[in-house]
């Protein structure tokens, strides 16, 4: 497959019946790395550039990636820039009201990175009484914040994530607390920190889509569900965070209908999992 640019040409376009005629146009933020980020050609790459990539293979059409603020991404969309959106987004049932959503391609858990050659650690407790790091008016120091009494850590604030990774890094945090895939990624860059516990949320990532397009949405949920299934998503995981999903994991186990269940938008139609489109 060949990439220039934002453009992701479908190699292999004569398998299939195109599923949009003229392609589609989607978007995400350019700079949630490992997600998406700038490249050495001038383009972005990521786990959701190549995600967007797979879901054109399947389709035998194109899908045209626009890196754009988050901030904007939904208002694009809403507005019919986009066709649907490939960034990160979570559900939430305030969002679900306005946006139809797939079902999700991955959790948004919290990771914790603690200094290479630590003893593995499970569950809050193993962390009572430890420095631990995090990115300044993130959600993640709001959680540590929440809990601080309970589990009596010290939460030191920093202006980045970066930053707060290397807080660890040079011995001056015990452990750092960001997103699961952002952790994975700081993980497999910087020899000097492991990977450590994953706190569960309950919430997924999706894509969205507008309200009325149910159509394309039940389509690329049908995508995803293939992808899921085929070893694409693992292979994903392994390329960009250099995590084996467990089983039952949601980046790697289809959803019953479509959508996100337990949110408005939500259709129990059963299917049969398929990658023929």
């Amino acid at each position: 497959m060949k990439r220039t640019g934002f453009l992701l040409s479908a190699a292999f376009a004569a398998l299939a019946i195109p599923a949009h005629a003229e392609g589609y146009k989607v978007a995400l933020d350019g700079t949630f790395a490992p997600h998406a980020m700038p490249s050495l050609s001038g383009g972005v790459e990521g786990f959701n550039v190549d995600l967007a990539a797979a879901i054109g293979e399947k389709l035998g059409t194109e899908i045209d990636v626009i890196a754009a603020q988050f901030s904007g991404l939904i208002p694009a969309l809403q507005a019919g820039t986009y066709d649907f959106l490939v960034a990160p987004t979570t559900v939430t049932e305030e969002r679900a009201t306005n946006l139809l959503f797939s079902e999700g391609f991955m959790d948004t858990n919290f990771s914790f990175v603690v200094p290479a050659g630590t003893e593995p650690m499970e569950g809050l407790e193993a962390f009572k009484g430890k420095t631990i790091s995090v990115n300044k008016g993130s959600a993640y120091e709001s959680f540590l914040t929440d809990k601080a009494e309970e589990y009596g850590w010290t939460v030191v604030a920093y202006g980045t994530n970066t930053d707060a990774v290397e807080a660890v890094a040079t011995g001056r945090a015990d452990a750092n607390l960001a997103g699961a895939t952002v952790s994975a990624w700081a993980a497999k860059q910087n020899p000097s920190i492991d990977l450590s516990y994953e706190y569960s949320t309950g919430l997924v990532w999706a894509f969205p889509f507008r309200k009325n397009d149910t159509e394309t949405r039940n389509k690329i949920d049908a995508v995803l569900e293939c992808l899921k299934s085929d070893g694409t998503m693992a292979m994903l995981s392994e390329k960009w965070f250099g995590v084996t999903p467990a089983e039952g994991a949601t980046i790697v186990t289809p959803t019953p209908g479509y959508g996100t269940p337990g949110f408005d938008g939500y259709e129990e139609t059963p299917h049969e999992v398929s990658c023929t489109f």
